[in-house]
């Protein structure tokens, strides 16, 4: 079998890897092997973690409107109910950022969600 050298292309390569695992703990950060393992992990966790941030701010505003419904005598359903009966068509987050910031704006939306519901009955 002949003899394979490293040479610049090698190096480069680990480098850059060596690069990526930068910060790690002990050996990830400084040997190859290891800080290949844990970049490849760090990798899918981070692709991961962006999907899970999206289902993570979506019960996050579906939990402030709920909060907010509950404190003017609606549940969170109940409200959602509403709106699509009255036909507003709003997201989560903007309807988040009106139960924060704007809560004049979110009490109309909870009436008038409220008469949509008492019509429907």
């Amino acid at each position: 079998m002949p003899r394979v050298k490293g040479g610049p292309q090698t190096r480069q390569r680990r480098k850059k890897r060596l690069k990526l695992a930068k910060g790690q703990y002990g050996g990830k950060s400084r040997l190859f092997r290891t800080a290949t393992e844990s970049v490849d992990k760090g990798q899918a966790y981070a692709y991961t973690g962006r999907k899970h941030r999206k289902r993570d701010f979506r019960r996050l505003w579906i939990t402030r409107i709920n909060a907010a419904t509950r404190a003017i005598g609606l549940s969170y359903s109940q409200f959602i109910n509403g709106l699509k009966k009255a036909k507003i068509e709003l997201d989560r987050k903007v309807l988040s950022d009106m139960a924060i910031h704007d809560s004049a704006g979110f009490q109309r939306l909870t009436e008038v969600a409220k008469n949509e519901l008492a019509k429907a009955a």
